[in-house]
C-alpha cells in the first residue's frame, strides 16, 4: 500500500509562563533588531538559546508511517502529546523540529467548533469547509442533503447561525462534513465522546466504511478502548511525548495501554 502519512523526527517545544527574553540585554537586543529591520536573534526556531527558558517538549523525535486505508489509534494518558501531534498534521501548528509528508487532503475534527464560523449558518459552514478542501460549490451542493441527514440537524436549525448550536449539534455537523466531503485522510480527536451513544455508533460505522470501502485513512484519538478496538487496525502509544509502542494488530497496543493506565486486561471468554 502507498504511504498516506510519513512523520520523521517530529518534536514540539512549548514555552510556559510569561514569554520574554528573561534578561534586559536580550530585550534591548530584540528591540534594536526590530527597529533596524533585522531578524530578532532571540526568536529563531532552532536556536538552542530558545530552549533555555522554562518550557517543555510536548513531542520528542516521533516517527510514524501510515499506509493508505489504515485506521490508526493514537493512545496515551492526558498530556502525552496526542492532540499536539494531530494539530501538527492538520497544519494548525508547526513542529519545532522534524518534518512530515502527507498524501491527500485532510479533514480534521480536533475540538468542538474547530473550522466553523459562528456567525454563519450550518449550511453556509458546509460550503465554507468544502471550499477549504478545494471543492467546487456544485460538488458540495450534490452532497448537501446527505450531510444534513447524517448530522440529524434539519429544518430551520441548519439555516441558523452555528453560534446557537449545542455542543452535540456542533459535533454531529462537524463529523458529517468531514465524513462526506472529499478528503483522503480523516483525523478525529476525542470529539465523538461528546455525542450520544447512537451517534457514536453511527460515526464509528461510517469511519469503518470510509476506510474499508473507500480507502480513506483514519487517525483516531480516544480513551474509549471499545471504540478503538471496533475501528482501528493499528495502534501507537505516546508517553511524555515519546512513542513507546507501535503495533499491528491493535490488540497488542490495547493491552499495553491498559497496563500503562493500571487497568487489568479483560479475560478471554
Amino acid at each position: 500500500m502507498a504511504l498516506a502519512v510519513k512523520i520523521e523526527n517530529i518534536s514540539k517545544y512549548y514555552h510556559l509562563g510569561v514569554i520574554n527574553n528573561g534578561a534586559l540585554w536580550k530585550d534591548l537586543q530584540s528591540y534594536f533588531a526590530r527597529r533596524l529591520g533585522k531578524q530578532d536573534p532571540n526568536i529563531i526556531i532552532g536556536n538552542e538559546g530558545v530552549y533555555d527558558r522554562d518550557g517543555f517538549w510536548a513531542l520528542t523525535d516521533v516517527n510514524l508511517e501510515i499506509e493508505q486505508g489504515d485506521r490508526v489509534a493514537i493512545m496515551g494518558k492526558n498530556g502525552a502529546g496526542k492532540s499536539t501531534l494531530l494539530k501538527i498534521l492538520s497544519r494548525i501548528t508547526a513542529p519545532t523540529k522534524g518534518s512530515f509528508h502527507i498524501k491527500g487532503r485532510i479533514a480534521s475534527l480536533l475540538e468542538v467548533g474547530t473550522g466553523f464560523h459562528g456567525e454563519l449558518t450550518g449550511r453556509e459552514n458546509i460550503y465554507m469547509n468544502g471550499a477549504i478542501l478545494g471543492m467546487k460549490r456544485r460538488e458540495v451542493t450534490a452532497k448537501m442533503d446527505e450531510i444534513i441527514a447524517f448530522s440529524e440537524i434539519e429544518g430551520v436549525h441548519i439555516d441558523t447561525p452555528v453560534k446557537r448550536y449545542s455542543t452535540g449539534m456542533y459535533v454531529r455537523l462537524g463529523f458529517a462534513i468531514a465524513a462526506h466531503l472529499e478528503s483522503e485522510i480523516l483525523i478525529s480527536d476525542e470529539v465523538l465522546a461528546v455525542g450520544d451513544w447512537n451517534f457514536q455508533q453511527k460515526a464509528l460505522g461510517k469511519m469503518n466504511d470510509l476506510s474499508r470501502n473507500q480507502g480513506r485513512t483514519v487517525i483516531f484519538v480516544s480513551h474509549n478502548l471499545g471504540a478503538i478496538s471496533a475501528l482501528c487496525n493499528k495502534g501507537m502509544i505516546l508517553e511524555h511525548g515519546k512513542v513507546i509502542m507501535e503495533s499491528s494488530p491493535m490488540e497488542d497496543a490495547s493491552n499495553r495501554y491498559m497496563e500503562l493506565i493500571g487497568m487489568a486486561k479483560t479475560p478471554a471468554a
